[in-house]
């Protein structure tokens, strides 16, 4: 199955660790959405934004990578699951069920998003746009 990433799942090292059987597969930036951070965990979520886009990562996981990611992502209280189309294949992801204002991620949390989007060689400008609540 197909997952996109956008949070702390970007870096390598933790989503091997966390799902051993994932192969990243490529970088994609997801139209119609922003990347924000939100909730008591400060946690990054999207948003749907027409003419923005969140840039990610799509990855090849098992079913069982999907139940550790379920775990993970605190699913279905914390995180719900969307999906959308990628030519032709179903791509999940998820999404905060809660939309809580706001909230600028920890600095543990945000190196380890840092070091992702240098793993899947993404553009900053986004993460910075988020991070100033843009």
């Amino acid at each position: 199955m197909l997952y996109f990433a956008y949070g702390s799942n970007l870096n390598h090292f933790q989503m091997k660790r966390r799902c051993k059987d994932s192969n990243f597969i490529k970088k994609y930036e997801l139209a119609d959405y922003r990347l924000t951070f939100r909730s008591k965990y400060r946690a990054a979520d999207i948003e749907i934004k027409k003419n923005s886009i969140v840039p990610g990562a799509l990855f090849e996981i098992s079913k069982s990578d999907e139940k550790k990611l379920d775990v993970y992502e605190d699913f279905p209280v914390l995180y719900k699951k969307t999906y959308f189309k990628y030519y032709g294949s179903n791509v999940m992801t998820y999404i905060m069920v809660k939309k809580t204002e706001f909230r600028y991620p920890t600095e543990r949390y945000l190196n380890v998003v840092k070091q992702g989007y240098k793993d899947c060689k993404l553009n900053k400008k986004y993460l910075s746009k988020a991070l100033l609540n843009l």
